[in-house]
């Protein structure tokens, strides 16, 4: 699965970090394709067991981690666990085929 980032139209680069939790039943290798992301911000995907993340050629992977983590398995008690987590969840997505998902991060 190809995971698009970008930032909204309003943000001509963004400059946040940002916490991703990618979670599929099966393990999946997801490729990271971004665009106008500040290169050493601190990015970081969650996978589920089994999953990967590849990152585009270029300095982007030097600033992202990418940890292996069991998640709950309803989406519920996963949207549960981030806010608890993390403390608040800006977008949630579930989808159940899909080859290319696209995101625009931004305030």
């Amino acid at each position: 699965v190809t995971l698009h980032l970008n930032p909204i139209s309003s943000v001509h680069i963004h400059q946040k970090p940002l916490v991703f939790l990618l979670n599929s039943p099966l393990p999946l290798v997801w490729k990271l394709k971004t665009e106008r992301l500040a290169p050493g911000i601190r990015r970081v995907f969650f996978v589920s067991l089994g999953s990967v993340v590849q990152f585009e050629t270029g300095n982007f992977s030097l600033s992202a981690e990418t940890e292996e983590k069991f998640f709950p398995e309803k989406n519920e008690h996963l949207l549960q666990w981030a806010q608890k987590e993390y403390g608040a969840v800006t977008s949630f997505t579930e989808l159940k085929i899909s080859r290319n998902i696209y995101i625009k991060v931004g305030e």
